[in-house]
């Protein structure tokens, strides 16, 4: 399971998304990117970029890789291979 350390924020201007549904896909369907990993729960079809919401919103407008916006993500990816490693008994270089 992931952290609590984990933190979405706009790698650009540190916008903080409110869970609202802003991000529309090609096939028009419109949802929280962040509750699918930047997957479009209509179509399937994997975002690599996401827009950060316009200035009305508090963001900037500007796209980022998706997976820029998860800060901290290296430290729990690493807790969470030791974690494995551990349960394996083997140790993680």
């Amino acid at each position: 399971m992931i952290g609590d350390d984990l933190e979405i924020a706009c790698p650009k201007c540190d916008w903080h998304p409110d869970g609202g549904e802003y991000w529309q896909c090609d096939c028009g369907h419109t949802w929280d990117t962040f509750t699918t990993a930047a997957r479009c729960p209509k179509c399937k079809k994997q975002h690599k970029m996401t827009a950060c919401m316009p200035p009305f919103t508090g963001g900037c407008s500007q796209l980022s890789p998706h997976l820029d916006w998860y800060k901290n993500l290296d430290n729990l990816l690493r807790e969470e291979l030791e974690r494995i490693a551990a349960e394996e008994g083997v140790e993680v270089l």
